[in-house]
């Protein structure tokens, strides 16, 4: 299969200066709209690669998400909201980006264009074949992160990967590829736009997949969430309160005695 780069094809609209605010916008809706679309074509390699994160997660095994720029700190993103979600510990889901974590506020020169770096990051979080990496990179070129997925699959660690161009490197790459092909953006070559959306709808749906699938959900509420602010406690209070069909107070006597809104709707039970 020849590598079709649409991220990088010359935009379908031109002139974008000319255009009025609400002629701008409308045009970058309508290429919104199609995102979902792209995505639904690759369920089935989805699904694929979320059964074997679950299968690793319930081994003990933890989940890496490993990119440059805005691929990369998508994974960031979606890691870091792991642990206040779920009540997972911050070394379950991991992200990963080229540079470092300077590299997540300012762009580090050259960063992504290392073959060896990605390697030796996932090293110095003790990387076993416990452990499944998922290569995230909007046009599946990126050195930094093929090349670790190279030396994963040498390790007998299980790979996945994110991209928006069919047949690249980095899905040639991947033991599990998604490929979902947004087109050409709106901007030409901006993928931090359908293609940074198309990978952030890919990335809800792993990990929110996984976290079900590892028993962090109950009916449809994050009974694990941590409860860290004023909101998430008066979120956790109504759930008891539900759940238990008891008062405010004797909800927040049980949040205050057990700290977890799980724990809080087992004491009551008995």
């Amino acid at each position: 299969m020849d590598f079709i780069k649409t991220t990088e094809e010359d935009s379908l609209y031109n002139n974008l200066e000319n255009m009025s605010i609400k002629e701008v916008i409308t045009n970058i809706n309508n290429e919104d709209k199609t995102v979902p679309l792209a995505v639904e074509k690759v369920l089935p390699q989805i699904e694929l690669l979320i059964e074997q994160i679950v299968f690793k997660l319930k081994e003990g095994g933890r989940l890496f998400y490993i990119g440059a720029g805005t691929s990369g700190r998508l994974g960031i993103l979606d890691a870091s909201e792991c642990p206040p979600t779920f009540g997972v510990s911050h070394d379950l889901v991991i992200g990963l980006i080229a540079g470092g974590d300077n590299a997540i506020r300012k762009a580090v020169e050259n960063a992504e264009d290392s073959t060896t770096q990605g390697w030796e990051d996932l090293k110095a979080k003790n990387i076993s074949n416990k452990d499944v990496v998922v290569g995230i990179a909007a046009s599946g070129t990126t050195p930094y992160v093929i090349s670790t997925l190279k030396k994963c699959n040498e390790k007998n660690i299980i790979t996945g990967c994110i991209t928006c161009n069919q047949g690249s490197p980095l899905a040639l790459t991947a033991q599990f590829a998604i490929e979902v092909v947004v087109g050409p953006e709106f901007l030409t070559g901006s993928s931090r736009m359908k293609a940074g959306t198309a990978q952030k709808l890919v990335l809800n749906m792993i990990t929110t997949t996984s976290m079900i699938q590892m028993g962090k959900v109950k009916g449809n509420k994050m009974v694990d969430m941590q409860l860290s602010n004023d909101k998430l406690v008066d979120r956790g209070l109504k759930m008891i309160m539900n759940e238990l069909n008891i008062s405010e107070e004797k909800a927040l006597y049980l949040l205050n005695k057990h700290k977890s809104v799980r724990k809080s709707i087992a004491y009551g039970r008995k």
